[in-house]
């Protein structure tokens, strides 16, 4: 969290390193979805959404429990009409406040959402876009847009590099430069449950071609471009490497929109429900989610994967990452 205040970056130390709680609660805000992408599982089970009340309640016990980022993510938060709600009582009870979203109806809903505090938008690519994600992205360009301008921190562009798109990577980060936004990158997760086709087609098979590319993100970082991602992660990313202890059950508290606790979003397994009381969960979670955390094969999400080297004190991280 390299752009947080030192106070904010103080008391997410004290509360992860000292307290051993997490600083960021991800929500899971609902379970319906506007796009309909082949290689994402989220949408095909619209199952019970959380009350406003109980959403409400929950924020209120996770701020209690010393929570300080509230994020708001899957499967399309601005689905739910009462976002602006959610978002300005998390921001009321002293919270940071983000959304993850596809931009589908950005334009239309950014004015709502006056107590939002950093956005980011889904964008894999640029010619391969409509390929990719089955709408044109001439849809969510004006929302992308008209949001910067009203957003006070910087907006995201995340780009998940597969193989459909890797031809497009450099035109990305350009007009990332050219909108005056942020972009980061992943690579694609291969999730099971997803067809075979759908890898066969847009998983990453051309590892040569794969490399020079993300071997042109870092070169573009080291230009100036607006890339957040740390030169650690991105080397991770070209080589395929998971060689780093994975935190992200010690930094973010997981809660799917039934109200599950997980203990992240690849081990999908419930480890609890809010109703159970949130320091419940994690005080008699502890040894379960370690043995996870130890047994995993680990993901290059860049948010685990940035966050924990964070959380170790990488110090090349720490200079050059810039989102939370």
């Amino acid at each position: 969290m390299s752009k947080y205040s030192p106070i904010i970056a103080a008391k997410a130390v004290w509360q992860m390193r000292i307290r051993k709680r997490p600083f960021v609660l991800s929500h899971a805000i609902n379970s319906r979805c506007n796009m309909k992408c082949s290689f994402c599982e989220y949408w095909k089970t619209e199952g019970k959404e959380m009350e406003l009340n109980d959403i409400f309640k929950l924020l209120e016990e996770a701020r209690a429990f010393g929570i300080l980022v509230y994020n708001a993510w899957t499967v399309e938060p601005l689905l739910r009409k009462d976002l602006p709600e959610i978002l300005a009582y998390a921001k009321e009870l002293g919270m940071v406040t983000s959304l993850i979203t596809n931009g589908l109806l950005l334009e239309k809903r950014i004015d709502e959402l006056e107590k939002l505090d950093y956005l980011s938008v889904s964008v894999d690519g640029t010619s391969s876009y409509e390929d990719i994600r089955g709408v044109s992205l001439d849809r969510i360009m004006p929302g992308i847009i008209k949001a910067k301008s009203m957003i006070k921190n910087p907006l995201l562009m995340n780009c998940v590099i597969s193989g459909k798109n890797l031809d497009d990577i450099e035109e990305l980060i350009i007009m990332a430069k050219d909108l005056g936004v942020k972009i980061s990158f992943e690579p694609m997760y291969e999730f099971q449950g997803i067809e075979n086709d759908t890898w066969n087609d847009m998983g990453i098979r051309e590892m040569d071609k794969y490399r020079r590319t993300v071997d042109r993100i870092i070169k573009m970082k080291k230009e100036g471009y607006p890339i957040i991602n740390s030169y650690t992660y991105l080397k991770m990313v070209r080589d395929l490497q998971t060689e780093f202890v994975c935190h992200a059950n010690d930094i973010i508290l997981d809660v799917t929109a039934d109200g599950s606790i997980e203990n992240c979003r690849i081990h999908r397994k419930p480890i609890g429900n809010i109703s159970e009381g949130i320091e419940n969960v994690w005080e008699n979670t502890r040894k379960l989610r370690k043995d996870t955390a130890r047994n995993c094969q680990k993901c290059l999400f860049f948010g685990y994967v940035e966050n924990s080297l964070m959380y170790n004190f990488n110090l090349e991280v720490a200079q050059h990452y810039e989102w939370m």
